[in-house]
């Protein structure tokens, strides 16, 4: 096995016993019983698990049919559940039980993930994390701006048109030396020709745009975002499944680390006895 496997794979030598017999079966360090490996389903006999470690996954004869398949979903990768925490919070052996089962398909999902993307080498798959998060980010920042300036136009073109509407009300106010009686009359109108130059100063305005120049720049920024939409969604797909994938090799190597740190301790008292 390369080096770049074994942060990835030690976790399954250093924290199971094998039992053999009609059915092979193990368990972790803190496990009670043995679980048999038929009982966690299609996937994960003897053999198949081998081939997972020793990266001798066959390749399977694929027989030739006019009828269209379905196409296959690929199980997705789930969070390793913390067992210990959770029985902390009240659940009972049932649920441990269940839970030590699910953990094992994880990993062994996890790893074949990992195998299916090259991301064996826990650098790869750090590096991988990282530009993932990027690209996430980079088009959700994209969006968000481009939603940002769209509803700005929608208030600018809102206030433009209340600006003409109300700029020769404006001037007669003037005109009439800012005139109570004119000014009550014409309140409304007056009201609305404020809050348009209040606006404009707000936005940093110094010269009004056309209405058809804001349309035609809602609708450019319409189609990126659009654009960026259907990259998104992919996007993060991708990232979730590797941040994921990642937090359980962090958990597995955590475990093994806490482990060896047991068995250590365990040594140094037995010495000292």
């Amino acid at each position: 096995m390369s080096k770049s496997r074994k942060p990835l794979m030690s976790f399954y030598s250093s924290c199971k016993e094998i039992k053999s017999g009609k059915h092979y079966a193990f368990k972790s360090a803190e496990q009670k019983k043995f679980i048999r490996l038929r009982s966690l389903g299609a996937g994960y006999s003897e053999d198949e698990i081998k081939e997972i470690i020793n990266d001798k996954v066959p390749k399977r004869e694929v027989k030739k049919s006019t009828a269209k398949q379905p196409k296959r979903q690929e199980k997705s990768v789930n969070l390793l559940v913390d067992i210990q925490a959770k029985l902390q919070q009240g659940k009972g052996k049932d649920y441990e039980q269940w839970a030590k089962i699910f953990n094992l398909k994880q990993m062994a999902q996890t790893v074949n993930f990992l195998q299916k993307h090259k991301l064996l080498a826990y650098a790869d798959l750090e590096e991988k994390a990282k530009k993932c998060t990027a690209t996430f980010d980079e088009l959700n920042t994209q969006i968000k701006t481009a939603e940002k300036r769209m509803a700005e136009i929608q208030v600018l073109k809102k206030h433009i048109i209340n600006y003409a509407k109300t700029k020769a009300i404006y001037t007669n106010y003037r005109k009439a030396g800012y005139s109570k009686k004119f000014y009550e009359e014409h309140r409304a109108e007056l009201t609305l020709h404020k809050a348009a130059k209040t606006a404009f100063e707000e936005l940093g305005v110094k010269k009004l745009p056309t209405i058809k120049a804001l349309q035609a720049e809602c609708d450019e920024l319409f189609s990126e975002k659009n654009k960026a939409y259907s990259k998104y969604h992919i996007a993060r797909k991708e990232m979730q499944d590797i941040l994921t994938a990642k937090a359980n090799i962090d958990r597995l190597l955590g475990l093994e680390q806490e482990q060896k740190a047991k068995e250590k301790s365990q040594e140094q008292r037995s010495a000292e006895l």
